[in-house]
């Protein structure tokens, strides 16, 4: 069995994509395992070979510790037998899915692919890519035929980037296959490393459906939470007091309002929606859910107008900060953030805002927003605040650490508080025309 071959060092596992999902997959079957980390991205595994996590999932002692053989060279695909493809699958513009990724690391792996391999897929998709788009892709370029000289699986990741408690040990690993031996070879492997258990699927479809609607029902609670805030918003009644007394009841599920941005819950609703559409389906409950969500950075920008206005403060050329540009709290990742939406809705009525985040990737998002940071010290002389991100670092904010960020002359200062961190009662004691979702 491979399995057997792989826990004796005799075969090697590779992974493919090494970012927030695909590295700590690689640290963490290199402590059980030879493992082969491939990336793309020059640069990237550059970082990795001297040490360093950009990411800060395993941080840098966890990179420079490990015996991952980090490559950007595709050739030392061919060493390993048992492959991890863990690629992002984003959507564009129209909110079609972009399997542009996938589709280019199954070409790379089938270029290097060998008989005797099983190839996983851990990257969310609707039901019927890995058998439907991959399969073919790697049995073109290989020359090799699928359930006769490789076989397939899909397993789904569950990585929560920035999470330093629900981790791949700690979370519990669907697996699929394509037939038993297949099946029990990876849940074998994944054995090695995944200590919460894994759960066999009766079909890779199954596993790939059980992904995208994980994260499809998470996004709609939270357009829930959203729309009552918009609600509540109009009746003058606190969001997060209603939300606390309603979560004395067992049952109540305990979702906040906030912006839904990332790799995931952003977009994989518009997978299986995109799915649904081929087969003569519109989704209604899925798809309201998402425009909820989609439009709350505007929704957040023009509530600070109103404040604003509220507190006689001329609109156009406003000065106004943002603290946090990242998608979540406490991780670098600024991919599909919502915070962006914000800023551009915020230069609509005139106003450059700036913003500090002391957590974000700043080359990314140079790279991808044409966005510069500026220390938290630069921030000086404005007319208002939006709190949009929960980084530790914000939650120690005081009232007078936060005067320092206002106009000395300021007969009010407006404080748009997203996630409701701060003192609420405090800050409006100390003056502060404050808002939240």
């Amino acid at each position: 069995m491979l399995y057997e071959k792989i826990v004796r060092r005799e075969e090697k596992i590779s992974l493919v994509g090494l970012g927030y999902v695909g590295m700590p997959i690689a640290v963490a079957f290199s402590k059980q395992a030879d493992v082969i980390g491939f990336d793309i991205n020059e640069k990237k595994i550059a970082c990795y070979l001297r040490g360093v996590d950009p990411t800060h999932e395993v941080g840098d002692e966890g990179i420079a510790g490990c015996s991952v053989e980090f490559t950007a060279d595709e050739m030392r695909l061919k060493e390993a037998k048992f492959h991890i493809v863990a690629v992002p699958t984003p959507v564009r513009e129209d909110h079609t899915p972009d399997l542009g990724p996938v589709e280019g690391a199954s070409r790379i792996l089938g270029r290097n692919l060998t008989k005797g391999s099983i190839v996983v897929y851990e990257s969310t998709v609707y039901p019927g890519v890995t058998e439907e788009v991959c399969v073919p892709i790697l049995e073109q370029e290989s020359g090799l035929k699928c359930g006769v000289d490789f076989k397939i699986g899909y397993s789904p990741e569950r990585i929560n980037p920035g999470d330093k408690v629900h981790r791949l040990e700690t979370i519990v690993k669907i697996v699929s296959g394509m037939d038993r031996e297949t099946l029990e070879e990876i849940a074998g492997v994944y054995g090695l490393v995944v200590k919460a258990g894994v759960h066999r699927a009766e079909s890779i479809r199954v596993a790939e459906a059980a992904k995208v609607i994980e994260n499809s029902q998470r996004d709609i609670n939270i357009a829930f939470m959203n729309e009552l805030s918009i609600i509540f918003s109009r009746m003058g009644i606190d969001t997060k007091a209603v939300l606390e007394a309603a979560g004395t009841k067992w049952n109540f599920l305990n979702f906040r309002p906030g912006l839904v941005g990332g790799h995931c819950i952003g977009v994989d609703p518009y997978y299986l929606t995109y799915r649904a559409e081929q087969l003569g389906y519109h989704s209604q409950i899925i798809l309201s859910g998402r425009r909820i969500n989609d439009d709350m950075g505007k929704y957040v920008a023009e509530s600070l107008i109103k404040s604003l206005i509220r507190a006689d403060i001329p609109v156009k050329n406003a000065g106004v900060a943002i603290l946090g540009f990242t998608f979540k709290e406490n991780c670098p990742d600024t991919r599909n953030t919502k915070v962006i939406d914000i800023v551009k809705e915020l230069r609509e009525y005139g106003i450059e805002p700036l913003i500090a985040d002391p957590q974000a990737d700043a080359a990314e998002a140079e790279r991808l927003y044409g966005i510069s940071f500026v220390g938290m010290e630069e921030i000086r002389d404005v007319d208002a605040v939006i709190l949009a991100v929960s980084h530790k670092e914000f939650e120690k904010l005081s009232p007078d650490m936060l005067n320092g960020f206002y106009k000395k002359e300021a007969a009010r200062r407006v404080l748009a508080d997203i996630k409701g961190i701060l003192d609420r009662e405090k800050l409006e004691e100390a003056g502060y025309l404050y808002w939240r979702l």
